[in-house]
């Protein structure tokens, strides 16, 4: 199963320490802790450590390679980032659909920062299954690589977050039939006559927005069964 825990962060010939610090901010604001540095110019660095603002553990806790393949060894899936056009074209994810194609992977997950002037080299490209682009105004492309980091984490939170959502919503049971519906509508409606609610006579519209109402709610079963135990109460209170 995908977890956040399974995403790797690497950042690859970074020479300023204060991106590795605003990249380790930048991940731990949406729960990544795991970063990966690959020949880092700088570090450890109390310029990385001031820009991380409280994510010292990110930094702390970073792997420090000296080669790139070192850094993917453990690695399932390979997302590499570049703003630039390559001459041999690489399969090309959008954010989203990187953040997408990551939760579907049971293992680790790396997704790669290349260096600040010129990104990743094509020789690097070569060992990555995709490429992620991030749409960026054309006439002025340069995004520094904490706020592409940034980005990226927010994309994989997002889809983590449905991810979840889907599983939650997985072990709910079915909601109730249309029969056992239908039957609590009529005891919904006989109920209303009963304690004089409603007029059979003239009922307006009354039915049709209770129909709407619960119709959105989607009862499971044991609602509706609570729902009739309430109506069969009601009636028995009418009639003492």
């Amino acid at each position: 199963m995908f977890s956040l825990d399974n995403v790797q962060i690497i950042l690859v010939g970074i020479t300023h320490p204060g991106n590795i610090g605003a990249a380790a901010r930048a991940m731990k604001t949406m729960g990544l802790s795991q970063l990966r540095l690959v020949q880092p110019k700088h570090f450890p660095s109390a310029e990385a450590t001031a820009r991380a603002t409280g994510a010292d553990d990110v930094l702390v806790n970073a792997q420090v390679f000296d080669t790139f393949e070192e850094s993917l060894k453990d690695c399932h899936l390979i997302v590499g980032t570049s703003t630039r056009q390559r001459t041999i074209a690489w399969p090309v994810l959008t954010p989203k659909a990187c953040a997408e194609k990551a939760s579907e992977c049971a293992g680790r997950v790396a997704i790669v920062f290349g260096r600040e002037q010129y990104g990743l080299t094509n020789q690097e490209l070569e060992l990555c299954n995709y490429l992620v682009q991030i749409p960026t105004n054309p006439t002025f492309s340069s995004l520094n690589v904490a706020a592409a980091v940034q980005i990226l984490a927010y994309e994989l939170r997002i889809s983590n977050e449905a991810l979840k959502l889907e599983n939650v919503n997985s072990s709910l049971p079915a909601p109730a039939s249309a029969e056992a519906i239908a039957q609590f509508y009529q005891h919904l409606e006989q109920t209303l006559i009963d304690i004089e609610v409603l007029d059979p006579q003239n009922p307006r519209q009354l039915m049709r927005h209770l129909h709407r109402l619960f119709n959105r709610v989607q009862l499971f079963d044991s609602e509706v069964s609570l729902l009739r135990g309430i109506l069969t109460a009601a009636q028995a209170r009418r009639k003492t």
